[in-house]
């Protein structure tokens, strides 16, 4: 088991290949300053360069899942906030893309508030995401004089449609659970106590699964938005026709032929 630990980011790689990575900054609802994100960015780093990583397990710490932009810091740097931005937002660019480059799921547990640029981008740029009961979302950055980041001008688009990105992130509607799920924003919805356990058990099944077709399949679905359907067609059958030459896809043929449960490496 391999554990690192930052003053905001808690981040754990267990035997079974399961990293668990986890904003810890519950006083603030994980509000992101610069700091955050060089911790989120450099936790992220560590899953793509461990090829024991088969899966990986996003949460915060306390209340809420991230409240966005640690507004207090940004207050505090008066005339100098403009430079200091930059800086954030190019960590929080370089945090959401790791997660999106990924080779490997990214399952997101969202409690509380998942706002703002940071905590919606980052819900935006995972694979399945599973919220509480009694989780917000909520964008909110043309309320305090900003504009979307982390992606999530684009993702949430794709994610939920023109019309509902933008009654999202103009005119900042709180988003329940719910209709989060109903509008494609998350993947599921789960009582507020199962949470943990929920994403666990995801995480479990995500696990005992090939991770190379796993990686070709998020690879594939990433790369292909916005893409026509005839551009895409010659890379997916590249990458079939590359799995098919793997241990694990010929355990999983011979599983179906005698009709049993596949035992993937």
């Amino acid at each position: 088991m391999t554990t690192t630990v930052e003053a905001a980011v808690v981040s754990e790689v267990d035997a079974a290949g399961i990293a668990r990575i986890q904003l810890n900054r519950p006083e603030t609802s994980n509000g992101l300053n610069v700091e955050t994100l060089r911790a989120l960015h450099e936790a992220v780093l560590v899953c793509h360069a461990d090829p024991a990583v088969r899966v990986v397990l996003l949460s915060g710490a306390g209340r809420n899942f991230c409240a966005g932009g640690d507004i207090h810091t940004f207050e505090s740097k008066g005339s100098a906030l403009p430079d200091y931005l930059r800086e954030a937002t190019a960590w929080l660019q370089l945090a959401t893309a790791a997660l999106i480059q990924l080779r490997v799921p990214v399952v997101t547990a969202v409690q509380g508030f998942a706002a703002g640029g940071g905590g919606l981008g980052l819900v935006c740029a995972s694979d399945i995401v599973v919220a509480a009961r009694s989780a917000k979302f909520f964008s909110g950055a043309v309320r305090v004089g900003m504009a979307p980041d982390g992606g999530s001008s684009v993702t949430l688009t794709q994610l939920v449609g023109l019309r509902q990105a933008l009654r999202i992130l103009l005119t900042n509607p709180t988003l329940g659970a719910d209709e989060a799920a109903d509008m494609g924003l998350i993947t599921e919805v789960v009582e507020d106590g199962a949470l943990t356990a929920r994403t666990e058990e995801l995480a479990a099944q995500l696990r005992a699964l090939p991770v190379q077709a796993l990686s070709a399949t998020k690879r594939l679905v990433w790369a292909g938005l916005g893409a026509s359907v005839e551009a895409r067609l010659a890379e997916e059958a590249r990458i079939v026709s590359e799995l098919s030459g793997t241990a694990d896809a010929l355990e999983g043929l011979r599983a179906v032929i005698e009709r049993r449960s596949p035992r993937f490496g």
